[in-house]
């Protein structure tokens, strides 16, 4: 659910996965672990979103649900400026096969799914042969964001991914995939 900030109270927290400021100079933050910080910003009317992303969000397609919000804003899509935080690598984010293609058959559009499955595939074993003996496959969330978002026609220009790992870099972020932890990462973005 994305929910307007001007509809959050302040001082408390909203149960959404996405947050649209709505007003000017409204702070929106949002809290993640090993999920994606997703940030939007209109250069031209500086207007702001904040997404909490992970798979189930690709999946429900919350990047097209944000960026319908900002076409009833009359953001232009050359205006529209995004940044993904740090989050879990694709390394250390391990599924199953069922889970891998159930989340390429939802997220993904389906001509290219087969595709995606099968290069996924090529790049965790060629290798990693542990991961062949747990049927494990690494599931790469902030390509397929950035796929979503290219998929929306936000030009790559406009795009900017962070390499940083929340389960690799344990002194500088919480993973709950790491260590099961319940602290978490505060981002915010401002208009």
């Amino acid at each position: 659910m994305i929910v307007l900030g001007s509809l959050s109270q302040e001082g408390s927290k909203t149960d959404a996965d996405g947050l649209v400021g709505n007003k000017c100079n409204q702070n929106l933050w949002i809290y993640t672990a090993d999920c994606m910080p997703i940030f939007f910003a209109d250069k031209k009317t500086r207007n702001v979103a904040a997404l909490h992303c992970g798979r189930k969000g690709l999946e429900k397609k919350i990047i097209k649900n944000l960026v319908k919000i900002f076409d009833n804003f009359g953001t232009s899509r050359d205006d529209l400026l995004v940044a993904i935080g740090p989050a879990i690598s694709k390394e250390h984010y391990l599924v199953d096969q069922f889970t891998l293609k159930e989340f390429y058959r939802k997220a993904q559009n389906k001509e290219i799914t087969v595709n995606l499955i099968k290069a996924e595939k090529d790049l965790c074993f060629s290798d990693l042969n542990h991961f062949k003996e747990q049927n494990l496959n690494q599931l790469d969330l902030k390509r397929s964001a950035y796929k979503q978002l290219l998929s929306e026609n936000i030009s790559s220009k406009n795009i900017d991914i962070s390499n940083l790992c929340t389960f690799k870099l344990k002194n500088e972020f919480n993973s709950w995939r790491k260590s099961k932890t319940f602290s978490r990462q505060w981002n915010f973005i401002c208009s």
